[in-house]
């Protein structure tokens, strides 16, 4: 065995290389090069003609080209000549030839005559002055031209073996576009031909910019693109508003070519205009509305040496509002959520990114009371972000006690531990499925927003101590532990909440599911081709949120102007189409009906609520929904225990709760007056 191994050993140690074996090639090659060259030189220097060369420069050529030879290839080695990899052959192989040449040339100008006058007693002839001219060229240009022949072979084949050319349209004939199309032309790399711009402005149309013509503005897209044969869209028009993008974009998406867009004018200061700066067009390009960006000062003053937990700390907005609660100074950030693997995940990247920050990340349920007592006792937060919640609609249509336990009896039983250990602020991330809810999950999301108003509404009449501590254990974390009911005396509070519609990117999300079923090869389904949503991206809800924290004066519903919304069967189409297939062609769009619970549209804010203005035209405040505060309180403990004992009625006993919530398919409440007096008259005596 271990002479077998050493003759494994000794094997790969004789094993000669691929490039090895290139390198001995190139040196024969160089050797008759630079040899050859200063003979032509001489040939040159004689009319081209050998007959003519004299016999002493023959003779003097001959002597001296071995010594000459064997320096060049020392020279070369010593510059590693023999060891570039000459398919990737840039200018510094250029500048190493040229210093080689310039070496071997001096010491054929200046050493060789004095080695000979040394040891070959003066038979060397000095050379015409021609000689040390052409000869040094014509090395030069055969030791450099074997080099980067095999580059350009390469390149040769590599160009026959693409597709045709790749034609271009720019849109955009601003400076945008001129830079755009100057990095195509000037790029050898580049398999791209701008043809033709479209740009709005008529004064260009007809014009040539670097011998592209101008052929019109955004309604002749479609008519250029058959016209000049278009492959790809590039639109460089950084400024232009989100509007006008998107309708560009729209109808470049009617069109089979392949869509890139320029990010932002941020590129245009930076002088970041290039072909590789451009990006992919996304979905969110589509929607056509400029991102919400509000003045964060007063975020970053209320924040500032602030205790922040954020419950649903690792999921993604509770992800994002970590990010962005840790760039404005918090004294402290606690991460608080009962999933370890996304708490762990967002932990490290903001250990990372702020190294300084004081961080903690705790796991735990916000059903547990007793654990949520222990976090605010240890912790004492001064603002909390509640973000923890089941958002699933279809899986809460299975699950409707779970829904309950996590999102209402969650968020009352961390809304009290917040009041009796004097936070200032407790804001809740609420949902556009609240308005008019036809799931389940939407109404426990409009009963944790009657939460948040019955704690308001109690503490600002002095009368904290009248909501109900619940339990679903034996409590020993009594909130009047001296009996002196000053806990709820001192109670402070504020308690608001914030309602946004859909976010993108999130991995629930409807574009991230057609995005896996594109992937597959289809079919993407889609429930209804009328329904519609309203979008948002993460970041800007979570800026909502943020400025939610800083208008609050307790017990408002901050609602987010989002424009116009979204068809559904329109977004999936237009991911097709951006993944370069071509739906009910290549990838066929399913209709599958609406799901339990599900709505044709969402609403922003009930009937009942008008809308108030805030320092910000885009967000609004929704006056709330007058209810019977001490009737809800009280029927929210017979909710809780009847969860925790999996009701198969609970939906009923939601419907009782919340008056705009009619169960999909059922249409309006299926409780006579009299009916519901029996219903309420159960739950008082449940509650006794």
């Amino acid at each position: 065995m271990p002479e077998s191994g050493n003759r494994k050993v000794n094997h790969h140690k004789n094993h000669i290389e691929h490039w090895q074996k290139i390198a001995f090639l190139l040196m024969i090659y160089d050797a008759f090069a630079v040899s050859v060259s200063y003979l032509l030189a001489l040939w040159i220097r004689f009319d081209c003609m050998f007959q003519k060369i004299e016999a002493e420069y023959l003779t003097a050529w001959r002597s001296i080209a071995l010594i000459y030879v064997i320096f060049c290839i020392v020279c070369f080695w010593l510059c590693n000549l023999y060891r570039s990899i000459w398919r990737f052959a840039s200018y510094r192989e250029l500048l190493r030839v040229i210093l080689a040449t310039v070496i071997t040339t001096l010491f054929h100008i200046l050493a060789i005559p004095i080695i000979f006058r040394i040891v070959g007693h003066g038979i060397y002839t000095r050379m015409p002055v021609s000689y040390y001219i052409i000869g040094p060229i014509l090395q030069f240009i055969l030791t450099l031209g074997i080099r980067f022949s095999y580059r350009f072979v390469l390149l040769v084949k590599s160009k026959k073996g693409q597709s045709k050319t790749k034609n271009v349209m720019l849109i955009g004939a601003g400076v945008a576009g001129q830079a755009i199309l100057r990095d195509i032309q000037k790029s050898s790399q580049s398999e791209d031909m701008v043809v033709c711009f479209i740009d709005d402005n008529p004064n260009k149309w007809n014009r040539l910019i670097d011998d592209v013509p101008v052929v019109g503005g955004r309604d002749s897209i479609l008519e250029n693109v058959r016209k000049y044969e278009i492959d790809k869209i590039y639109m460089a028009i950084p400024s232009a508003s989100a509007e006008s993008k998107r309708d560009i974009l729209n109808i470049c998406n009617e069109t089979h070519c392949e869509l890139k867009n320029l990010p932002g004018i941020y590129q245009f200061v930076r002088g970041d205009i290039s072909v590789s700066a451009m990006k992919e067009v996304s979905v969110e390009d589509l929607l056509g509305r400029d991102p919400i960006k509000p003045d964060m000062t007063e975020v970053f003053r209320f924040i500032k040496n602030k205790v922040v937990l954020v419950t649903g700390g690792g999921g993604s907005i509770g992800s994002e509002l970590c990010r962005q609660v840790a760039a404005h100074s918090p004294r402290q950030l606690i991460i608080f959520d009962v999933y370890e693997n996304n708490a762990y995940d967002i932990q490290l990247e903001l250990k990372d990114k702020y190294p300084d920050l004081n961080l903690v990340a705790l796991i735990g349920s916000v059903r547990d009371s007793r654990r949520m007592y222990e976090v605010f006792e240890t912790y004492r937060p001064n603002i909390v972000f509640h973000a923890a919640a089941h958002k699933h609609v279809p899986l809460m249509e299975d699950s409707p006690n779970e829904a309950i336990k996590n999102n209402v009896i969650g968020t009352y039983k961390t809304a009290y531990a917040a009041m009796v250990h004097g936070c200032e602020r407790f804001v809740l991330i609420s949902t556009d499925k609240a308005v008019n809810p036809t799931n389940i999950m939407g109404a426990s999301k409009r009963l944790c927003e009657m939460v948040i108003q019955s704690f308001d509404q109690k503490i600002k009449e002095g009368k904290a101590n009248e909501i109900p501590q619940l339990f679903t254990h034996v409590g020993r974390e009594n909130a009047d532990k001296d009996g002196t009911g000053a806990v709820f005396r001192n109670a402070k509070t504020e308690f608001v909440a914030v309602r946004f519609g859909n976010v993108l990117g999130y991995n629930g999300s409807v574009i991230s599911m057609f995005k896996r079923q594109i992937e597959k090869g289809g079919p993407v389904t889609v429930t209804h081709p009328d329904i519609i949503r309203y979008f948002m991206t993460i970041p800007e809800a979570v800026s909502l949120v943020l400025l939610a924290g800083t208008y609050a004066k307790g017990g408002e519903i901050f609602v987010l102007d989002m424009g116009s919304p979204v068809k559904i069967d329109t977004l999936a189409r237009n991911l097709i189409r951006l993944s370069g297939y071509k739906p009910d062609i290549d990838i066929r769009i399913e209709y599958t009906g609406l799901r339990p619970g599900e709505k044709l549209f969402e609403e922003k804010l009930m009937a009942e609520e008008g809308l108030r203005k805030t320092d910000n035209k885009l967000i609004h405040i929704g006056n709330p929904i007058p209810f019977d505060v001490d009737e809800f309180l009280k029927q929210l403990k017979v909710l809780m225990n009847k969860s925790y004992s999996n009701s198969k009625h609970i939906r009923e006993l939601v419907e009782l709760m919340v008056s705009t919530y009619h169960p999909a398919g059922q249409g309006e409440p299926q409780y006579t007056n009299d009916e519901y007096t029996r219903q309420i008259q159960l739950i008082r005596e449940d509650d006794q």
